[in-house]
């Protein structure tokens, strides 16, 4: 048996490699999906925690403890009793200690914490010694500054347990480093709401105003738990920790959930994803392979009839026929399992985790053998079909045919299972069951409704084109017609090319949509996270490192009080450098006023006349417009009358001066240093000051009173006039103060979303900017760069002035234009600016590039070539098959006069018009499976959709696409058809 099977291989070369090369190429598809998915979904996992913020990958526990001076005891207590709670694989942690007080800040009293925390000083900057005594303490220059402390000096703080304030002397000044790091990624131990808290050594914490205290310990997780390497469920051992610490009183915190979720769904994208194509491609790779046994029966139709004759049993007559598709079967294995590992690391690189690695390996024996089973249970229906046939019909010469009923009653469950997956498509957001597989559904309905109704026109077409003298298009309609395959054979070509045709558009709207949302994420081509002191450094820097304004640009992201994502621009600059969309609107509305009154002089004299009886101190409130540091121009109690007062305003002589914050008026401080309003009645005219033009203060446009309370009243009486509320009561708040109105009031906001609920019932107000900012809709649109849908623009420039005395910090960044100067970030650097993060749109379509819609559009366009493939060996079995007949019929009439060009054109044009009308209705299933089973372009991992999704189809990637699937088809085509054609020239010849 085993000599007949070799000898029948090589009596049948040709049917023997077309099985051969089926096999080899569903065999390294089948081969690269698992490796491909597992190593893809590695890749993923590790672009999420490389893009994640620091905070995400920190678990934090905390617990309130009062003691009692032993603070190293209770410190040591701590450590040891969360690390005996929390897994061993969660690492080492960093652990600190931190108690909220008070200092003073010129006349108010600011909270500021006192903090100590393992490993700091490897983690700062240091200007000066790091701390190692008892009450050494090292500040931020910014706090150093709002304090008006330099090291050496004492400082105290006050306990609101206790009477006894604490004295701490300065030691150093420290600016952080690595601050997008894991070490300051709690909100603990670095706070720019109030003032940034001083570090010192534990032994400080024994005196009494730091007893009650908070314990902090932070541990970073490691990448492989939170990757979920070996089934590792972190979220449920989260959970169950965090169960056991509540009950131990302490608290956990972790903001690693919507990670392990971004994760965990792009993994499941891909499986799933990659899946589902393999067994679409392993579906194809059966119909394929059951076409080319169907082609390939006349070869072996006398074989058949012979054995029957000689008495040989049915069923070693299918063994042996079997036999014949097992060899080039199991060659076809042993190269395409090779082929398709060395497929998978080259699309996705190795499966790093080792039991992926296994189950890889298992998933891809398990794709092996569906694919060489189920391709000889196919071959053995084809061929059984043929032993049912009498003797007598096996030994026509014509081609056997199809049960006609049988075939129907195929296509009608086919077209219902089509119908079913459009339904769930339409219905279904989760795409998942039959609305993954939809769009090839869409074209197999097609196909072989137009295959059953082009049978039928070619054959008349056929019949009316001989019997009107055109040879060629009978021949062609009559081959498509009598040929029992051709109907199957141009089925799989209408869905391979609609399978080619859409996954290449989902490829390329998949890189589309990736280039959209990271310049819609990052607004501009390059950004840089910068540490800053406040925003006017910010400012300052990046106009002086780009005086241009061509470049760079600065940028500040916040969240006020009402949890509303602010982006903070340079409104000057914003059209020159970021990837402004028309979705944002027009931001000119935004536009800061320019008349901000600015100083320039170390000492500063104004007229002044006191119209009021009472007493009051008359104080200037400046900005420097380069540190934006705080200065006070304090020029004393007034006398009754005209006078002339003088005080000194520090740091303001040199450019870029000083701009005017505000006046305030109000009664001499009380013996503890307080300030108050001045009382009912209270009036100032302030008629010159130093460096500033009269105009500025006789013009009321230039003024404005606050935004709370019962404010100031302002008028024009030789020179600004400034009088207390004559209806103001105890009851209210009092104001004291007449600002530069140097800021649009209500001030202008583009919005992106809804309104935050508080604007919907209330005034529309921002809160985090020290003083209340009345605010105006400029507009409204349907997304912003970077905030995306919810949030709001604003104007950086006009948002430091209101944050004259606090700024409420936030993520400082420098945004930079597509072309930039090598120079430029070395500038910024020298300007005060220290770079900590760098991302651009390439690198961050690079890091969607890895994640899970963007690895499935990648392989289903690999899959969809291999569909491709499958139909061209296909179609090149049918046309060598046909051309055999065909070939007697065309020298016979070349025996009878027929020219060679009629001849040769006659064996091609069958092969072409079934290719030429595949292609099309190829092409047209793309097009409605878009519309009618939804788009083939897989969302985002994390379900980002603040853009319209490109579209998949766009005239260019069909043209593309459509171009290749006739390349491919055609080739198989040419190559199967040109040898009869070449022996038709032969003829001609001779």
């Amino acid at each position: 048996m085993f000599m007949l099977v070799i000898g029948a291989v090589r009596a049948r070369t040709a049917q023997a490699l077309t099985i051969f090369l089926l096999a080899a190429l569903a065999t390294a598809v089948a081969v690269a999906g698992p490796w491909y998915a597992f190593a893809a979904a590695g890749k993923a996992a590790e672009a999420d925690l490389g893009a994640a913020r620091a905070a995400d990958r920190v678990v934090s526990v905390r617990t309130g403890a009062d003691t009692q001076g032993l603070a190293e005891e209770a410190f040591t207590r701590f450590t040891s009793d969360v690390r005996g709670r929390l897994p061993s694989v969660f690492g080492d942690p960093i652990v600190g200690i931190t108690v909220p007080l008070s200092v003073r800040e010129g006349s108010t009293t600011t909270a500021m914490a006192v903090a100590h925390r393992d490993g700091f000083c490897a983690n700062v900057r240091l200007e000066g010694p790091c701390p190692q005594a008892k009450g050494e303490v090292a500040l931020t220059h910014e706090a150093a500054q709002r304090l008006g402390v330099t090291t050496g000096e004492q400082l105290s703080l006050a306990s609101s347990i206790t009477n006894r304030p604490l004295v701490v002397r300065v030691v150093a000044l420290y600016a952080l480093t690595g601050a997008s790091g894991t070490y300051w990624a709690g909100e603990v131990f670095r706070t720019r709401t109030q003032i940034d808290p001083m570090f010192t050594v534990l032994e400080t914490f024994e005196e009494r105003p730091l007893w009650n205290t908070t314990l902090v310990y932070d541990v970073e997780l490691p990448a492989a738990l939170l990757r979920g390497d070996g089934g590792y469920d972190l979220a449920a051992v989260l959970a169950a920790t965090d169960t056991q610490l509540t009950a131990a009183r302490f608290r956990l915190q972790s903001n690693a959930k919507p990670l392990l979720q971004t994760v965990a769904k792009d993994r499941a994208a891909i499986l799933s994803g990659v899946r589902a194509a393999g067994v679409q491609t392993l579906i194809l790779t059966w119909f394929a392979v059951g076409l080319a046994g169907w082609y390939t029966l006349r070869d072996r139709r006398a074989d058949t009839a012979l054995l029957k004759l000689r008495g040989v049993s049915r069923f070693r007559t299918l063994r042996l026929a079997w036999g014949q598709h097992v060899v080039p079967l199991l060659l076809g294995a042993v190269i395409g399992v090779p082929a398709g590992y060395l497929l998978a690391r080259l699309l996705a690189g190795a499966v790093q985790v080792t039991p992926d690695r296994a189950t890889a390996l298992t998933q891809s024996a398990v794709a092996v053998a569906a694919v060489l089973l189920g391709s000889l249970v196919v071959l053995a229906a084809v061929e059984a079909a043929m032993l049912g046939r009498p003797v007598a019909a096996l030994l026509q010469r014509t081609a056997p045919g199809r049960g006609d009923l049988r075939s129907a009653l195929t296509d009608l469950l086919l077209l219902a299972i089509a119908a079913a997956a459009i339904y769930q498509a339409r219905s279904d957001t989760t795409n998942s069951g039959l609305a993954v597989v939809a769009p090839a559904l869409v074209a197999l309905a097609l196909g072989l409704l137009l295959a059953r109704l082009l049978r039928r026109v070619a054959g008349q077409a056929g019949s009316i084109a001989l019997r009107a003298g055109r040879l060629r298009l009978g021949m062609a309609g009559l081959q498509f017609s009598r040929s029992p395959g051709a109907d199957r054979v141009f089925t799989l070509v209408v869905v391979a090319v609609a399978l080619f045709v859409t996954a290449a558009g989902g490829w390329q709207a998949d890189r589309v949509a990736r280039d959209e949302r990271s310049a819609a994420e990052l607004g501009a081509t390059r950004v840089l996270t910068v540490e800053s002191t406040n925003r006017t450094t910010l400012l300052h820097a990046v106009r002086t490192a780009d005086p241009g304004g061509q470049e760079a640009m600065a940028v500040v992201r916040n969240r006020n009080d009402d949890n509303v994502e602010i982006l903070e621009v340079d409104t000057a600059r914003l059209a020159a450098v970021t990837l402004w969309r028309p979705e944002y609107g027009v931001p000119t509305v935004l536009k800061p006023l320019a008349n901000a009154p600015v100083v320039t002089a170390g000492r500063l004299t104004a007229e002044v006349r006191r119209d009021s009886a009472p007493p009051v101190q008359l104080t200037l409130v400046l900005q420097h417009e380069g540190t934006g540091a705080r200065v006070t121009a304090r020029f004393g109690t007034l006398k009754a009358g005209e006078q002339r007062v003088s005080a000194p305003a520090e740091g303001c002589a040199a450019a870029p001066g000083c701009r005017v914050v505000r006046w305030e008026v109000t009664l001499p401080p009380d013996r503890i240093g307080r300030l108050k309003p001045a009382p009912k009645g209270s009036a100032v005219t302030v008629r010159s000051l130093t460096g500033l033009d009269t105009a500025v203060l006789g013009d009321v446009a230039r003024w404005r009173p606050g935004t709370e309370g019962a404010n100031m009243n302002i008028a024009i009486d030789g020179g600004l006039r400034m009088a207390a509320d004559e209806n103001s009561t105890e009851s209210k708040l009092i104001g004291t103060a007449v600002y530069a109105a140097d800021t649009p009031m209500p001030l202008p906001v583009v919005l992106a979303g809804p309104a935050p609920d508080p604007w919907r019932y209330n005034d529309q107000l921002l809160k985090s900017y020290g003083q209340s900012a009345p605010v105006r809709i400029a507009g409204v649109v349907s997304g912003l760069p970077a905030v995306g849908q919810a949030g709001l623009v604003a104007d950086l420039d006009s948002m430091r002035r209101l944050a004259a005395d606090t700024d409420p910090g936030g993520e400082f960044q420098v945004w930079l234009a597509a072309t930039v100067r090598p120079g430029l970030i070395a500038d910024l650097t020298a300007a005060g600016l220290t770079v900590t993060g760098d991302q651009s749109v390439t690198g961050r379509v690079e890091w969607l590039g890895a994640q899970g819609p963007a690895a499935v559009a990648r392989f289903a366009l690999i899959n969809a070539l291999a569909v491709l493939l499958l139909a061209a060996a296909t179609i090149a079995v049918a046309a060598t098959v046909d051309n055999r007949s065909l070939g007697a019929q065309l020298r016979g009439l070349r025996a009878q006069g027929l020219s060679a060009r009629i001849a040769v054109s006659t064996s091609y044009a069958g092969t072409a018009a079934l290719l030429a009308a595949g292609l099309a209705t190829g092409v047209v299933a793309a097009l409605l499976a878009v519309p009618l089973a939804g788009s083939v372009l897989p969302p985002f991992a994390d379900g980002w959709q603040v853009l319209p999704p490109p579209d998949p189809l766009i005239p260019a990637a069909l043209a593309i696409a459509t171009a290749v699937a006739l390349g491919v088809l055609g080739l198989a085509a040419f190559l199967a058809v040109s040898p009869l054609a070449r022996e038709l020239r032969k003829k001609t010849a001779r």
